[in-house]
């Protein structure tokens, strides 16, 4: 009797706790601050308001400039993969995220340190909470406490707000269109921290977080919730089912468009975009923005194309599904049918091989905007067989064992079965794969990297 009492009891415990609505901790978080205060000071970073006040104070001295290099030295940089997810499906884990997400969720670098023990090694660990310790004083003295009255009023009205628009019933919104679970046991975690004297604020999602550095005098909420439900949308369509996943990219890869790769690879961004600045603005806002959702146009002239379609699916609380593939898809082909020749669209994703690695550094000045980039520093067999696995714009530089390597690339690609080639003469060549992707192959002789990379074009097949 009393097993059958225990069992009923945690089913009834199980179902409300997946009953309750998610729950958004908004708070500051110091030790995050801090954290983020010393990676923005470094010398390599861009001018920032944290680096503006640092350099300036009587704390810029040699010991601290020698804390703040070392803290870029040390080894708490790992990423691993989800390899049974399709690729770009899924975001890798990685340790510096989780070191943040527990410098959020513990109250002292004790309990930081015991929380990541085995993240990474102990002595990159227990310095990184030294570096850490050493720059509190100097972050409370430069940056919270000149700004403390303003920012904990502010960080008031985001609290207030937040409940009085019952942000997390948004939350909600995406996870049923995306077809996720999230257990409401678990909370998501907002942190905030003071931005003095900016025009703008940060965000960044990951796992059950999100973190923004706010400009003191920021009064648009509405801005500010809309770019954190962007951020944490696509923390939910990371949450998506495996087998969703699956089916959601088999019906990319089925899909008779020429144009269904490209589309694939906008799809996470249009839609945080369609879901952020689309549907919550206009709910919070009361009109829909007639401005810029997204300052890239690709994203930004998918994103409200494919709005209706979206807020169909949410209206009728529908989770993504095969349809709304084809119709997004069909979107694509209908407004944007030269888009996947555009190069400045095609490179931003893009996997590239060659033997000398200052061709990506190259290649990285032409096209700035990198949503997703996979590179390898030797043409081989075994590159060009990843290369292949991988659906995003190929490019193969060949600049040594010119009739070697040119022929594995014949061999190794059956679309290029009928191409003749000089080995011995510079070219630049293109080809649409089965795939659905461009590739590129430049032979190079003489030219100078960007001179032949200003060469590539999409050409008509």
């Amino acid at each position: 009797m009393a097993y059958r009492f225990l069992f009923l009891w945690l089913c009834f415990f199980t179902a409300a706790a997946f009953a309750q609505k998610p729950v958004f901790n908004i708070r500051f978080s110091e030790q995050l601050a801090v954290f983020v205060f010393v990676q923005e000071i470094h010398p390599d970073r861009r001018d920032n308001p944290f680096k503006t006040e640092f350099t300036k104070s009587k704390y810029n001295t040699e010991k601290y400039q020698k804390l703040i290099a070392e803290m870029d030295t040390l080894a708490i940089d790992y990423t691993y993969h989800f390899s049974e997810y399709p690729y770009g499906s899924k975001i890798p884990g990685m340790t510096t995220e989780f070191l943040k997400k527990n410098l959020i969720a513990t109250d002292n670098l004790k309990e930081f340190k015991n929380r990541s023990a085995g993240l990474v090694t102990n002595k990159p660990l227990i310095r990184l909470a030294d570096i850490i310790s050493e720059f509190t004083p100097i972050y409370r003295e430069l940056i919270y406490e000149p700004n403390k009255k303003e920012f904990e009023k502010q960080l008031a009205d985001i609290q207030e707000y937040s409940r009085a628009h019952n942000i997390s019933g948004y939350f909600e919104t995406g996870l049923a269109f995306y077809g996720s679970s999230w257990d409401s046991s678990i909370p998501f975690e907002v942190a905030f921290y003071p931005l003095p004297n900016s025009e703008g604020f940060t965000a960044q999602a990951f796992y059950n977080n999100f973190v923004s550095a706010v400009q003191t005098d920021l009064t648009d909420h509405v801005s500010l919730f809309s770019v954190m439900l962007h951020e944490i949308y696509h923390i939910v369509y990371d949450e998506q089912p495996l087998a969703l996943k699956k089916q959601l990219y088999a019906s990319f890869k089925q899909n008779p468009s020429k144009n269904s790769a490209y589309a694939y690879m906008l799809l996470n961004e249009v839609l945080a975009t369609a879901l952020g600045n689309g549907y919550v603005m206009e709910k919070l806002n009361g009109t829909l923005d007639e401005g810029k959702w997204y300052n890239w146009k690709y994203i930004n002239e998918m994103a409200k194309k494919s709005y209706p379609l979206v807020l169909k699916y949410i209206t009728e609380k529908k989770a993504m599904d095969k349809e709304f593939v084809d119709a997004y898809i069909q979107l694509y082909d209908d407004n944007f049918p030269n888009w996947s020749n555009e190069m400045d669209n095609i490179m931003c994703f893009r996997y590239m091989i060659s033997d000398n690695k200052e061709d990506f550094r190259t290649i990285r000045q032409q096209y700035k905007r990198r949503s997703m980039t996979e590179e390898e520093d030797q043409v081989t067999e075994n590159s060009i067989e990843k290369m292949k696995a991988v659906p995003m714009t190929k490019i193969i530089i060949v600049s040594k064992d010119h009739a070697a390597k040119l022929e594995l690339i014949k061999r190794k690609f059956p679309e290029l079965k009928n191409w003749k080639y000089k080995k011995d003469k510079e070219f630049t060549y293109n080809i649409l794969l089965g795939d659905k992707t461009q590739l590129f192959i430049i032979n190079q002789i003489n030219t100078p990297t960007e001179k032949l990379i200003e060469k590539l074009a999409v050409q008509k097949q």
